[in-house]
């Protein structure tokens, strides 16, 4: 029988070096992954270094984890970086020098990134793995959005743009993974001491400012539960689809916005045509 066991992304610093150690307090296994090594040597863990931007990456490392353990019950997607590239800053105003080809690299890990992991996470989790003590099919997913992905911050535009995209993805695929026994929620942050910023970046905000990491690790188990992995229904129970900031002190939902009445037709019965259309045609591919 293994224990819980849970892949991390972005796992050997910041949030997702919380969270494993987080895990790791609740007795659970975790798949550390990273383009770099953690900083410490941790006990039941196992450190695969990944850049989750390549699919064959990101495959090998799900393959690894699950012929290892034999189950997988969480997934923290939590790996990403900043902007590398701009628009604006940069216009020369010089017909003789048009813009160079942009660096993508940003949407590449922090969007397609997490795309590949969701969809990697949804096939093991979907694994028959009684043989290694769990319980039933499913799992959960956490992906780490930020409070940029709620509202906009024009410095950092692109990185932005892809938690906006992250927040759009959660509410979208929930409906559909519940129905596996997956629930996918996003975690927003604000101000968190990572090494994510430029150096120096976060000395110039008052800490009072700084949100410290304990309140995201409270979102996590908001969400998922970790405590409660062993119980029968855990796949089945809890939040899904929800986006949780932790902002300070405070743990802040996000509700998806209201439509207006002149979209009546993307009520219950008109997203179930939706659904059911795109489903039989993703199915007869």
């Amino acid at each position: 029988m293994a224990p819980p066991t849970a892949i991390v992304t972005g796992a050997c610093s910041g949030i997702g070096l919380a969270l494993t150690k987080h895990l790791l307090a609740l007795k659970w296994y975790v798949f550390m992954a990273d383009i770099n090594p953690p900083p410490e040597t941790l006990e039941n863990t196992t450190f695969i270094r990944t850049d989750i931007s390549s699919w064959s990456e990101q495959a090998a490392l799900f393959q690894k984890a699950y012929d290892a353990q034999g189950r997988l019950d969480f997934c923290g997607l939590n790996a990403g970086i900043s902007d590398k590239d701009d628009i604006f800053y940069n216009i020369s105003g010089d017909p003789s020098k048009p813009p160079t080809e942009p660096n993508m690299k940003t949407i590449d890990v922090n969007f397609t990134g997490q795309y590949y992991g969701i969809k990697l996470a949804a096939h093991y989790m979907s694994l028959d793995s009684t043989a290694a003590g769990k319980k039933r099919t499913g799992g959960k997913i956490a992906i780490t959005a930020s409070g940029s992905g709620i509202f906009p911050i024009s410095a950092v535009p692109i990185y932005s743009a892809t938690k906006h995209a992250l927040v759009g993805l959660t509410r979208s695929l929930a409906p559909v993974s519940q129905g596996k026994d997956i629930r996918i929620n996003a975690i927003a942050p604000a101000m968190v001491a990572t090494n994510l910023p430029e150096p120096g970046f976060l000395e110039l905000f008052p800490p009072e400012q700084i949100t410290p990491m304990s309140t995201i690790m409270r979102c996590f188990d908001a969400i998922s539960h970790f405590e409660d992995v062993e119980k029968d229904d855990w796949v089945q129970t809890g939040k899904n689809g929800e986006i949780i900031e932790g902002n300070l002190q405070d743990l802040i939902w996000h509700p998806s916005p209201e439509r207006p009445p002149q979209s009546e037709y993307l009520n219950e019965d008109g997203m179930k045509v939706w659904t059911d259309t795109y489903a039989k045609k993703m199915t007869e591919k």
